[in-house]
C-alpha cells in the first residue's frame, strides 16, 4: 500500500524546501556580504536544472496512458501548480533579498550596482562608447514563424511598432558585468542587459525585457537496451539544447501584450510562464568583480594534510598500518591524488581498477591513470555516460584512456554506476596486497573543495577482496557479487538495512537501546520510510541529517514522533553519506555513496563500506554529533517543511562546519 499525503512528503515539493533553505543563505547575516550573492547564484542554478530536469519529467509522465501515470504520479497537472506556486513564492522572495537588502548593504561597501537612469552623462559616453566597441556580438534577431531561444540562454525581447518580436541573445557574448570608471574609491557595475537596454531602446525605439526558457534536459535513448549505448549518448547530447521548453522566466513588468505574444511564438502557455525579477541568470554572479576586501568574503579554510598520510614515505606502507578517513573538504584531497599517483609509478602495483562518475575538466586523476598505463601498470576504468551534464566530459577522458591502452568500460543500460570506488593491487617480494579506496565523493578534486565527503582507505583483506568482486561484476566476469562486509547495489543494500532496521526494532521490543543515526542527501523510497515508522512505533529513537529531500514527515504521533529530522546548509555543500545502527550495543556504523532513494537502492551500482576500525568510528561520530547540534546552520525539516533554524537566536557561535575543520587541525 503506498504512504498517502500524511504520510510522505512529495519529493519535487521537499527539493524546492532544500533550494529555500540555499535562499535562506542569501539574508543570513552571519553570511559575508558577497558570499550572500553567491548563495543566489546557486539557487539560481539549481532552480535551472531543477525546470530542465524533473519538470520535464513530469511534463512527459502527462503524456503516458493513465494506468501507468498514475504509478508514477497520481495528478501530474496539480503537482505542477504547486511547484509554480511554490517557485512564484521563491522569486519574490530572492526579489526582495536581492533589492531590498543586498543592494542597500553593497552600497554601504561603495559598492553600486547601477542601472541607467542612476548613470551622469560622463558614465553614459562611456558605457555608449563600450557598446560601439562589442556591438557587433549582438545581433538582433527579428521574430520568424518559428522563435528558438537557447536552453538556459538569456536573452532581451521587444516588441517593434508592426508587433512582430525582436530578440538579443546576451549570454556567452561578453562578460555579464562592466565596471566603469571611478575617480573616486567607489566601484559601480552595471548588468550587460543594461548597456544594451540603453542603446537597442534608441536604436528600435522600443522597450526591453530579459527572458530565459530551461528546456528538457534528458537525453531519451530510444531503446536504451540493445546496440551501442556510448554512441546513442553521443547522438542524444545535441538534443539537450532543443527540448521541450518546460519555463520561460520573464521579467514581472513585462506588458500582457508582449507575454501574449511570446506565449505564441515560443508555443508556450501560461502555466509555463515564471514572473521573476529585472535580470536573470544570478549564477553569472559567480563572476562578479573581485573586490580588495576580505571582510566580505568567507575567511578561507585551508585544507589540512591529513595528520598521518602527511608522512614522507610511501603511501601504501602507512595504509598498511591501519585504515584512515579522510573528511573532505576539511581535510586535503592531495591524500587521493598521492595515492593514485603513487600507484602510477610505484614498480610493485601491477593493477588499478577505478570508476569516474564525475571527474574535472583538468582531471588529476585523470591523467595520473593516463601516466600509469604509460608505466605499464594494468588499468581498468569504468566511465559513467550517464552522469548528467558530465556525459561529454566522461567521454572525453574515456576516450584518452582507452586510446593509451586502458581498458575502459562504459555505462550499462539501465543501470547507473555511482560508486566511488579505487582497488589497488601491488606485488612486493612475489606477495600480493591489495588496497581500497571507498568514498562517499565523486574522484574529483574540484568538488572536493566546496562538498564535505568521505573516504575511507584500507588494506583490510576481507574488504579489498569483497571490492574486487564488485570490479570483477563491471568487468562482466561475475553475475552477482558474494560480500558479507560490503553493502552493494542493487544486490544487497536494500536487504541488509532492511535487516539493520529490523534488528533495531526486536532490541527495542526486547527492552534494549535502540537507534538509527542517518546522514542522507535524500530519504525518498518509500519502503525505507515505512520501516523508519514501523521502527518509531517499537519506540526506536530515529535521528536523521538530511541535506536535500525528505519525504519521510516526522513528529506525527503514532508515526513519527520518535524521529527527529535536520538539514544544514552552510558554505560547504553536505554530501557524505553515514548510517549507524545501535545493534545492541554492538553499534555499526557504514558509510557509502548510496542514499535512500529508490534508484541507488535498486537501479545503481552502490558501494557501502563498514567502519571497522574504532579510531576512525569514533572520529566520524564527533564529526557526527557537531553536526546533529548546529545551533547555528541547522533547519527543523518537520511535518510542513518551514525551515525553521534550530534556534532563532543570531550569534556569533560557529556552524558545526567550523567546528569540524578546528576539531581536525
Amino acid at each position: 500500500m503506498a504512504l498517502n499525503s500524511k504520510q510522505y512528503y512529495n519529493r519535487d515539493l521537499s527539493w524546492l524546501r532544500f533550494n529555500h533553505r540555499v535562499l535562506q543563505e542569501a539574508s543570513d547575516k552571519r553570511n559575508p556580504l558577497l558570499e550572500k550573492l553567491k548563495f543566489l547564484a546557486i539557487f539560481s542554478s539549481n532552480l535551472d536544472e531543477f525546470f530542465k530536469v524533473r519538470v520535464s519529467e513530469i511534463r512527459k509522465i502527462k503524456e503516458l496512458d493513465k494506468p501507468l501515470r498514475k504509478k508514477l504520479i497520481t495528478k501530474p497537472n496539480r503537482l505542477l501548480a504547486k511547484i509554480k506556486k511554490q517557485v512564484d513564492l521563491q522569486q519574490k522572495e530572492f526579489g526582495k533579498i536581492f533589492y531590498k537588502k543586498l543592494i542597500p548593504a553593497l552600497e554601504k561597501e561603495n559598492i553600486f550596482l547601477k542601472n541607467t537612469e542612476g548613470l551622469n552623462d560622463e558614465e553614459t559616453a562611456f558605457v555608449k562608447k563600450y557598446y560601439e566597441s562589442v556591438k557587433h556580438l549582438f545581433e538582433p534577431m527579428i521574430n520568424t514563424e518559428h522563435t528558438f531561444l537557447e536552453n538556459e540562454a538569456l536573452y532581451l525581447v521587444g516588441q517593434l511598432e508592426d508587433d512582430s518580436l525582436i530578440w538579443i541573445k546576451i549570454s556567452g557574448s561578453a562578460s555579464r558585468f562592466l565596471e566603469i570608471p571611478s575617480n573616486d574609491e567607489k566601484l559601480s557595475v552595471l548588468f550587460i542587459d543594461d548597456v544594451l537596454r540603453l542603446n537597442l531602446k534608441d536604436q528600435f525605439k522600443t522597450e526591453f525585457y530579459s527572458i530565459k526558457v530551461s528546456r528538457d534536459a534528458e537525453l531519451y535513448i530510444d531503446n536504451e537496451y540493445s546496440g551501442d549505448l556510448l554512441n546513442k549518448i553521443k547522438e542524444a547530447l545535441p538534443n539537450r539544447q532543443t527540448g521541450q521548453v518546460t519555463r520561460a522566466l520573464v521579467d514581472m513588468l513585462m506588458p500582457e501584450e508582449l507575454l501574449r505574444a511570446i506565449e505564441v511564438a515560443l508555443d508556450i502557455n501560461e502555466t509555463d510562464l515564471i514572473k521573476g525579477g529585472t535580470y536573470h541568470n544570478f549564477r553569472d554572479f559567480f563572476g562578479f568583480p573581485k573586490i580588495d576586501n576580505a571582510a566580505l568574503y568567507f575567511k578561507e579554510l585551508p585544507p589540512i594534510k591529513h595528520k598521518k598520510l602527511k608522512a614522507k614515505k610511501n603511501i601504501f606502507k602507512i595504509i598498511d598500518k591501519r585504515d584512515h578517513l579522510l573528511c573532505f573538504p576539511y581535510e586535503s584531497y592531495d591524500s587521493v591524488l598521492e595515492l593514485v599517483q603513487t600507484a602510477a609509478t610505484d614498480p610493485c602495483v601491477k593493477q588499478i581498477k577505478m570508476t569516474l562518475y564525475r571527474v574535472s575538466e583538468d582531471s588529476s586523476v585523470a591523467k595520473a591513470l593516463l601516466l600509469a598505463v604509460q608505466n605499464g601498470k594494468d588499468v581498468c576504468v569504468f566511465i559513467e555516460t550517464k552522469a548528467r551534464f558530465d556525459e561529454e566530459n566522461n567521454i572525453k577522458w574515456g576516450k584518452q584512456l582507452e586510446e593509451n591502452g586502458a581498458s575502459v568500460m562504459y555505462s550499462y543500460p539501465g543501470i547507473k554506476v555511482h560508486s566511488k570506488i579505487l582497488y589497488i593491487q601491488r606485488v612486493e617480494n612475489e606477495e600480493a596486497k591489495s588496497y581500497a579506496y571507498i568514498g562517499t565523493g565523486n574522484f574529483n578534486e574540484k568538488t572536493s573543495k566546496i562538498y564535505t565527503d568521505f573516504g575511507l582507505m584500507t588494506a583490510n583483506k576481507k574488504i579489498t577482496a569483497e571490492l574486487l568482486q564488485v570490479f570483477q561484476v563491471l568487468e562482466r566476469k561475475l553475475i552477482i557479487p558474494k560480500t558479507k562486509q560490503l553493502l552493494v547495489s542493487p544486490f544487497t543494500t536494500r536487504s541488509n538495512f532492511e535487516e539493520l532496521i529490523n534488528n533495531e526494532i526486536a532490541f527495542s521490543e526486547a527492552g534494549k537501546e535502540a537507534y538509527i543515526t542517518l546522514k542522507l542527501n535524500s530519504l525518498q523510497d518509500e519502503k525505507m520510510i515505512k520501516l523508519l515508522y514501523k521502527a518509531n512505533n517499537a519506540g526506536v529513537k530515529i535521528r536523521l541529517l538530511i541535506r536535500g529531500i525528505c519525504c519521510l514527515i516526522s513528529g506525527i504521533e503514532g508515526q513519527s514522533e520518535n524521529i527527529i529530522v535536520t538539514s544544514i546548509v552552510d558554505r560547504f555543500l553536505e554530501h557524505g553519506r553515514v548510517y549507524i545502527f545501535a545493534n545492541g550495543g554492538k553499534e555499526k556504523m557504514y558509510i557509502g555513496s548510496a542514499d535512500w532513494m529508490t534508484r541507488n537502492l535498486d537501479h545503481r551500482i552502490e558501494v557501502i563500506t563498514p567502519i571497522l576500525d574504532k579510531k576512525i568510528a569514533v572520529k566520524l561520530k564527533t564529526i557526527l554529533k557537531l553536526q546533529l547540534d548546529d545551533t547555528v546552520k541547522g533547519r527543523i525539516i518537520d511535518a510542513n517543511q518551514k525551515n525553521k533554524y534550530v534556534t532563532n537566536k543570531i550569534n556569533n557561535e560557529p556552524s558545526s562546519q567550523h567546528l569540524i575543520y578546528n576539531s581536525l587541525l
